[in-house]
């Protein structure tokens, strides 16, 4: 307690009611996850898949939640007060790839009976691909789900309380580390129930009280909010070529073809967020839950995105003031949630918004910790010593989201090193996305599909994605290019639109797609077939299989996925 004392008394402009409200936040949630999720002699199965016991509700939460995370709440409100509405996309395509989740991979995980999608990765091609597939899940959640989470949160909480960001890391990740190692994923996914009401009821608070502040900036009706946002800000969909005459960076086009190459392998191909669909009661429970998670995927752009508008309204209305980015004299929309928190929110009530960005930061580490022990101790330990006794293989699991805790947190202190954080996570991915979401589609749907297949893909396309990462990061751009033709803005050697390439990273990944589907054809066509009958247990019969049988309840996942997608298109008509 003596930690989170000096954190909590190093704080400025903070009530003692706001403090009293984030110490018992912090104390409760890990209290609950001990509580509810800690058992002395627990089995492997209940601890990394809480005994295949979650119902959908439960699922979509989880799902949700752990996605979330203060990233998103700040990058989200900075993107709608810089971009617009249009940051969304990456919210709503969500959707898609979660019904991609629900419909065509969720049945082949769950009725496989599988732990891990490295070990789904074994039963349809090779070990070697459960291998390459671990350590990715390890990096992922390693780099971005924790470390660039814990550095995002880290700033804000340095802005909006005045605490310095290494007491942040080390508190948080201390309450963190301590259910998610005790109690496991029932501990992680019944703390997400809780978290996700208390995130989703801030975001709505600050999204209501920034309305009702309109007004009085002279802001009455719909009309001269309209005429007061920047054009375009309330449109989702942009045009191919901004107004410099640029490819845009977020153009309908780059989000039509880029977001599914990162959906695809964040939603269906990494651990941290299928590892709650697989630890459903039922197949049913397992989709429906990830379609649950979509509708809920729906809210962000209302409550998140639209925040950041409403901000930038205030702002350019002279309400409140935005710090600068050092040495640009620009404004840093990074601190937009912050400053419009500090304004909004009255005593008492920013403890609870403080608990807020904790549980959205909480909720994605847990997962992350989470799903690295489990990768660790049934991809790696359990295959090298199979013989390895559950207990001990539960203990290594704690072991191991304890070692994975502190390699997250000394990552997170190099955050700055990127220009901004979206594009830190963003970037990095997007380094093995193609390959990984490349072999996980064609895996499923294309039977002629092979091990040789997989691994070439998988080697030769993240090589090629690493090359493309070094290649225009902008500190080794500056180095190509020298000093003199490096201008101050300057973003990498391939997204640089004045004297680089001028290729959003968005449109990257659709090319290098083309080339790992390229190297995957090739090569299966050069290789011997697998045999035909193990291929079947895992791979549907032709692409749109997934679509019949008969239809029972309106429950049914091909139902609810219409409903979602109905749902979606007509918000999408509306906002367009």
């Amino acid at each position: 307690m003596s930690l989170l004392s000096t954190v909590l008394a190093s704080a400025k402009a903070v009530s003692p009611i706001d403090v009293a409200v984030i110490a018992v936040y912090l104390i409760g949630i890990t209290a609950f996850g001990i509580w509810i999720g800690y058992r002395r002699n627990t089995s492997s199965q209940q601890y990394f898949l809480a005994n295949k016991s979650l119902g959908w509700f439960t699922v979509g939460a989880a799902v949700f939640t752990s996605n979330i995370s203060t990233i998103h709440l700040v990058g989200l409100a900075a993107g709608g007060a810089k971009e617009g509405l249009v940051i969304g996309n990456f919210e709503w395509m969500a959707c898609f790839t979660l019904m991609t989740l629900a419909l065509i991979f969720a049945p082949f995980y769950i009725n496989s009976g599988v732990s891990t999608l490295p070990e789904f990765m074994e039963r349809r091609y090779c070990p070697q691909a459960r291998t390459f597939l671990a350590v990715i899940g390890l990096l992922g959640a390693l780099l971005i789900h924790i470390g660039i989470s814990l550095f995002a949160a880290a700033k804000v909480f340095q802005s909006f309380l005045g605490v310095p960001m290494e007491y942040t890391i080390v508190v948080l990740s201390l309450f963190t580390v301590t259910y998610t190692a005790l109690g496991g994923l029932k501990a992680v996914v019944m703390t997400e129930n809780i978290q996700v009401c208390l995130l989703l009821g801030g975001a709505t608070l600050v999204t209501v009280l920034g309305i009702m502040a309109l007004p009085g900036a002279g802001v009455h009706d719909v009309a001269t909010f309209k005429a007061a946002v920047a054009p375009g800000q309330l449109n989702m969909l942009q045009p191919i070529i901004n107004g410099e005459g640029h490819l845009n960076g977020f153009s309908w086009l780059s989000v039509l073809l880029g977001y599914p190459i990162l959906g695809i392998w964040y939603w269906c191909a990494d651990q941290t967020h299928v590892q709650r669909v697989l630890g459903a009661r039922s197949l049913k429970d397992g989709q429906n839950g990830a379609l649950f998670a979509g509708f809920l995927k729906i809210t962000p752009v209302f409550l998140m995105v639209l925040p950041g508008v409403i901000g930038y309204v205030l702002w350019q209305k002279g309400v409140f003031a935005l710090e600068n980015v050092a040495s640009t004299g620009k404004p840093d929309y990074n601190t937009m949630l912050p400053s419009l928190i500090n304004y909004l929110i009255p005593v008492g009530l920013k403890g609870l918004l403080a608990a807020g960005m904790a549980a959205a930061l909480m909720s994605c580490m847990a997962a992350a910790l989470n799903s690295c022990a489990t990768l660790i101790s049934l991809d790696i330990v359990k295959r090298v010593r199979p013989d390895t006794p559950d207990k001990r293989v539960v203990a290594i699991g704690r072991v191991t989201t304890g070692v994975i805790m502190v390699l997250a947190m000394l990552w997170s202190t190099q955050g700055d090193q990127f220009g901004t954080i979206f594009e830190a996570i963003n970037k990095i991915p997007m380094t093995f996305a193609p390959a990984v979401t490349t072999v996980f589609v064609l895996g499923v749907m294309w039977k002629r599909g092979t091990k040789q297949a997989a691994m070439a893909t998988l080697y030769i396309g993240s090589v090629i994605g690493v090359t493309y990462f070094v290649m225009d990061m902008p500190g080794v751009g500056k180095m190509i290019l020298g000093a003199a033709k490096a201008h101050a803005g300057f973003t990498g050697l391939v997204t640089d639109p004045e004297v680089g390439l001028g290729v959003p990273f968005m449109l990257v990944g659709p090319m290098l797609t083309v080339f790992c589907v390229a190297i995957y054809v090739i090569t299966s066509m050069l290789t011997p077939a697998m045999p035909a009958e193990e291929v079947a247990k895992v791979c549907w019969d032709h692409p749109l299989a997934f679509l019949k049988g008969p239809v029972t309840a309106a429950s049914d996942p091909r139902v609810v996925s219409l409903i979602l997608l109905v749902v979606v298109g007509v918000f999408y008509f509306f906002l367009r």
